[in-house]
């Protein structure tokens, strides 16, 4: 028998830290899971899932406006019920947890609904009532938080993404600041369901690190539904009488019901007990890893945001999944962090996977590019001022993709196919030999035949 009360024992039941402890038990581990709030972690209690349900209510309102190019006529204008929305959207995030629990019990794993802090090694303290369980292995997969704002007077008045999720009435008007995928996202989502949006961010481009096109594309469509302020950064928060006085750094003053900080997030560790074990984080908090996920101290292992090498639920997954193939299935496994495909559900929505153009250029010198920028078909008879672009990165010397970028409908599900391709290093031959799919817009991306700098 083991000298361990189990073999694995993994803080935080997350995606990454299920996907772990699913397949250590598999591989015939013993393996315990502590949450401390939900089982599902980020994504599904508060991130990716809800938020994507959400994004579907807002886009409803496009389609009831579109709708009357085809002929259709409402009897009466739609009218949206925010309290509707979210007891749905919660009802869904409950079975939704309850399928997490269910395939956990169902692989063998032992949950326990406490926090669980690192006692040392190879053991794990439960609070509040202080047990102390020994693992032989030790995994975190604790997540991130929301980062707050300090120093900003009146501040404590803001929210973040966990609590506009869960809003008792829909702000009438609201600002957000920043400029990431939650940011953008939440601002789409208050747009199209009929609030007034102010969007702020201190630089002058949204989406650090997406391609330019991208995101001057994004700039160009989110100005027509939200009043944009770049360039620009929140100075203070005033309550009065009618919401909030937010003042801004060029002088104005923006009156608003809320304003949500999405400016970033913060590996979660801290209260932990990581560094008292030994294990070393960076400047920032987050958990130093190898390939392997192993911290520094070679009985504790991390996966997930907690690390903050690709911050996507996918990552962490895959994260997980290579742990436990590494560590109990016999199979050392490392997983690749270059080629990631990805979506930003904003409206319009964006896929990207790949180098962007300018990443091309410093590591290729001089990339083909190729790229088209219409309207879809659907506007024609909408009326719709929307627009669609799509840009393929080809490196001059092999022909191989280097990247693609797409703003538009679909975005996101056309590049979790486009990065298959990607991965498995198409060339721009292999895409202008494909036959189109017409009538449709992703012909597009193997109908391109000139680039834009021959």
């Amino acid at each position: 028998m083991s000298a361990y009360d189990v073999d694995l024992f993994v803080i935080g039941g997350g995606s990454g830290g299920v996907r772990a402890a699913r397949v250590a038990a598999t591989h015939g581990a013993r393996v315990m899971v502590a949450e401390e709030f939900r089982m599902g972690g980020t994504c599904v209690i508060r991130g990716c899932v809800p938020k994507k349900l959400l994004v579907y209510a807002s886009r409803f309102a496009h389609e009831f406006a579109d709708s009357a190019g085809f002929g259709w006529t409402l009897p009466q204008a739609p009218v949206f019920d925010w309290a509707s929305l979210i007891a749905r959207k919660d009802a869904e995030i409950t079975r939704l947890e309850g399928l997490y629990r269910n395939n956990l019990a169902n692989s063998g794993v032992e949950i326990v609904d406490a926090r669980a802090v690192v006692a040392g090694p190879n053991a794990v303290r439960l609070l509040p009532d202080g047990r102390i369980v020994t693992a032989e292995r030790i995994l975190v997969a604790t997540g991130a938080w929301p980062t707050q704002l300090p120093g900003a007077p009146g501040v404590e008045h803001a929210i973040t993404s966990n609590e506009a999720l869960h809003l008792p009435r829909q702000p009438r008007r609201i600002m957000v600041v920043g400029a990431g995928y939650i940011a953008v996202e939440f601002a789409g989502i208050f747009a199209g369901l009929g609030s007034a949006v102010t969007l702020v961010h201190r630089g002058d481009r949204l989406l650090r690190g997406f391609d330019h096109d991208l995101q001057d594309g994004l700039v160009a469509a989110l100005g027509q539904q939200m009043d944009l302020r770049l360039g620009r950064q929140l100075a203070r928060i005033d309550r009065t009488a009618d919401g909030l006085d937010v003042a801004l750094t060029d002088g104005e003053t923006v009156q608003v019901d809320a304003v949500l900080l999405a400016i970033g997030r913060l590996p979660n560790t801290r209260g932990l007990g990581l560094e008292e074990a030994g294990v070393k984080l960076d400047a920032l908090g987050a958990v130093q890893v190898d390939d392997y996920s192993c911290t520094s101290v070679p009985s504790i292992y991390a996966v997930g945001d907690v690390t903050n090498r690709v911050n996507l639920t996918p990552v962490a997954i895959r994260e997980g999944h290579a742990f436990a193939d590494t560590v109990y299935g016999g199979r050392p496994t490392t997983v690749d962090h270059s080629l990631i495909p990805t979506a930003v559900f904003s409206t319009p929505e964006i896929g990207t996977v790949g180098l962007t153009e300018e990443q091309a250029r410093a590591r290729h010198g001089d990339p083909l590019i190729f790229r088209t920028a219409f309207r879809p078909m659907k506007a024609t008879l909408s009326g719709s001022a929307e627009r669609m672009m799509m840009k393929i990165i080809v490196d001059r010397a092999t022909d191989r993709v280097l990247g693609v970028h797409i703003l538009g409908e679909g975005a996101g599900e056309m590049i979790q196919v486009l990065g298959v391709a990607v991965a498995m290093g198409a060339t721009k031959a292999d895409f202008d030999r494909t036959i189109a799919v017409h009538p449709t817009a992703a012909e597009e991306l193997v109908t391109l035949r000139a680039p834009v700098n021959p």
